[in-house]
């Protein structure tokens, strides 16, 4: 990966992301918001999606190449889902849950809400709707974000339906369909990679202040990116944040070797030709990739030796060529810079380049099919990349790649995709919802992380860890045990140790009883509770916490007490643990005298041992200290 002077080749990116909403229902119906196992599914329909026309009467170009009408969807319905999903039915009014936490959300971006907002269609016909449209609504705009780097400009924000979720070639999964998630789009403001990054960061953290959803898929980052010279690309669908610093680096790579590849196509006078069948050449031909099969070629004149010219690691042009072969339905492309090769042979290879008139510059692309239709449509695609890169780089939506690449999916979208939604209301942002708003701001993260170092006595570690989690609320429930009912003398080290131990418990003991094989899921919230407030009055144990939350999760309506009995974690009595460490004391009697009270280490762990955490260590430490002393005085 080459490093680049940004600034000198004019680097210009803006973020979308895109960001599920913890709403209990749907964006435009009451499904509920949960993603189901598709071995639940209950019912299975089928769709062709064919493109409306646009207010102007024109039909997106990335809807045409989708291949109107000819590609058949199949959607899994459950019990939770309805008709709304099915494109059965109209939508409802929209959820103002959903409303409410997007306009938070812009409102800690320091946006500027609309006065009414109205639903927009957008066309989609890739069978991620059943609609062929997606609804989207378009709520504030005109806000910034301040980084180490330097400011951005954050231009919209609109809440939208989620798409459906893909299970399979052409096969849809419903459960995802509808649920609500906020867009925002960034200006064209970042300059760096890094700072790509930085800005991914600094927006998901103000996300997860708020009523967001977690986990794998409920994110996901596009990324528009251009040079001088180059075009603006769209890299779709980034879930991975480390992979964004890679994905503009490499984008910036691509586009200038497009823009190099360029200058020397028209530096050769570079030109392409029209398809030929060249299937005779090859009616003997031992390659796998050809035998039986119908063969089309083109002639790429001026193009010798730039077709397999690297402009992304492990990519070239030739890989730009096959993906737009491959959206045709043949398997990829054979081009004569890496030919003979794949079974072909030498011979072949120069009747192919005769066949098609090749002069010692020019270059040849050879597709494959049973069928001569697909083969002209795999060619034609190619050919227009080929012009394409004679004049540099292609407006185009495209995929990363595991290692950072990316690789072709459409044209880029325009304007004809969007046109007005009739069966919903538009909604009024009075000042009462927005005052109700206003005051209710979630906390940032990072002034929440600064309040539990302050007032907990939390770690940095710690501190983060529960701050980011989804479980921060049931924390501060469980620590308002100890500080609302405080005494003004409490000791920061013990609120430092209870606030420790709660946050291992709920971000350590429960990842740690999910991955031996025990569902959490009956987990609720009053378990919590309870165990903790036997924990306060010294009832059980902390040692017993894994194993009641392993019992409770199991047997949720049981007594929290009658499960710490169970299990042997009720906490000793005064008089019981007296009488364990006088056993011990009396049974180490010879112990004691030999080692005086150097002998209180060494009997804790006895003690300890034999005890299993059923008693305060410090309360353990000054009886055993006491008793030891007294059997030395007595001799």
């Amino acid at each position: 990966m080459k490093d680049h002077d940004y600034r000198r080749v004019g680097l210009k990116a803006g973020l979308e992301i895109h960001q599920q909403l913890n709403t209990k229902t749907k964006l435009f119906c009451s499904s509920p918001t949960e993603v189901r196992d598709t071995k639940e599914s209950s019912c299975e329909f089928s769709r062709y999606l064919r493109p409306s026309k646009s207010e102007m009467g024109e039909i997106d170009r990335a809807a045409l190449e989708e291949g109107i009408g000819t590609r058949r969807f199949t959607y899994k319905g459950y019990g939770t889902t309805c008709l709304v999903e099915y494109d059965e039915e109209p939508p409802m009014e929209m959820n103002l849950q959903a409303v409410k936490i997007a306009l938070q959300i812009a409102l800690l971006f320091d946006m500027k809400p609309f006065d009414e907002v109205y639903v927009m269609r957008k066309l989609v016909i890739d069978g991620s709707n059943t609609s062929g449209f997606q609804r989207t609504a378009l709520l504030a705009s005109d806000g910034f974000v301040d980084l180490r780097s330097g400011g951005i400009r954050i231009d919209t924000l609109s809440v939208e339906e989620e798409a459906a979720q893909i299970v399979g070639k052409d096969i849809y999964s419903l459960d995802r369909l509808g649920i609500p998630l906020v867009e925002i789009g960034t200006a064209p403001d970042i300059k760096t990679p890094k700072m790509a990054k930085e800005l991914a960061l600094k927006i998901g953290t103000v996300l997860r202040a708020c009523n967001v959803k977690r986990g794998l898929g409920t994110i996901r980052q596009d990324i528009n990116i251009s040079i001088e010279g180059g075009a603006r690309v769209e890299i779709k669908g980034l879930q991975a944040l480390e992979l964004i610093e890679d994905v503009v680096k490499l984008e910036v790579e691509r586009q200038e070797n497009l823009l190099t590849i360029r200058n020397e196509l028209i530096k050769n006078g570079a030109s392409v030709g029209d398809p030929i069948e060249v299937s005779q050449i090859f009616t003997r031909t031992n390659s796998k990739a050809l035998k039986g099969k119908m063969v089309w070629g083109v002639k790429l004149s001026g193009f010798k030796g730039l077709i397999g010219k690297e402009i992304q690691p492990h990519r070239r042009l030739g890989s730009e060529f096959a993906d737009r072969a491959k959206k045709k339905g043949v398997d990829g492309i054979l081009h004569t810079d890496e030919l003979p090769k794949y079974g072909i042979t030498k011979i072949e290879t120069e009747r192919l380049l005769t066949t098609l008139g090749c002069a010692v510059d020019d270059a040849a692309v050879i597709v494959a099919s049973e069928h001569a239709k697909t083969c002209l449509e795999a060619l034609y695609a190619v050919i227009e990349r080929a012009n394409e890169a004679m004049i540099g780089v292609p407006e185009e939506t495209r995929r990363p790649l595991p290692s950072g690449c990316s690789e072709y999916m459409r044209p880029l979208p325009g304007a004809a995709r969007m046109y007005p939604e009739t069966d919903v209301s538009p909604i009024r942002m009075t000042d009462e919802l927005m005052h109700r708003i206003e005051v209710n701001l979630p906390e940032l993260l990072d002034t929440r992380m600064r309040r539990y170092k302050r007032e907990f006595g939390l770690n940095d570690e710690l501190a983060k860890q529960i701050s980011w989690s989804e479980n921060h609320e049931l924390f501060e429930s469980i620590m308002k045990l100890w500080t609302i009912n405080a005494d003004d003398n409490a000791k920061m080290d013990e609120l430092k140790e209870v606030a420790t131990l709660i946050v291992r418990t709920l971000e350590s003991t429960i990842p740690g009883l999910r991955r031996d094989g025990v569902s959490t899921n009956r987990l609720e919230r009053v378990h919590f509770i309870k165990v903790f407030e036997l924990i306060k009055s010294k009832t059980i144990a902390k040692e017993g916490i894994p194993g009641i939350l392993q019992c409770l999760a199991q047997c949720p309506t049981k007594e929290v007490k009658d499960i710490a009995a169970d299990l042997g974690f009720v906490m000793l009595t005064q008089d019981e643990l007296e009488s364990v460490i006088d056993s011990i004391v009396r049974s180490k009697r010879d112990f004691i005298h030999s080692q005086g009270l150097r002998a209180v280490g060494p009997l804790m762990g006895v003690v300890m041992k034999e005890i299993r955490g059923k008693a305060d260590g410090r309360v353990i430490n000054m009886l055993l200290r006491e008793k030891v002393s007294k059997s030395l005085e007595t001799g």
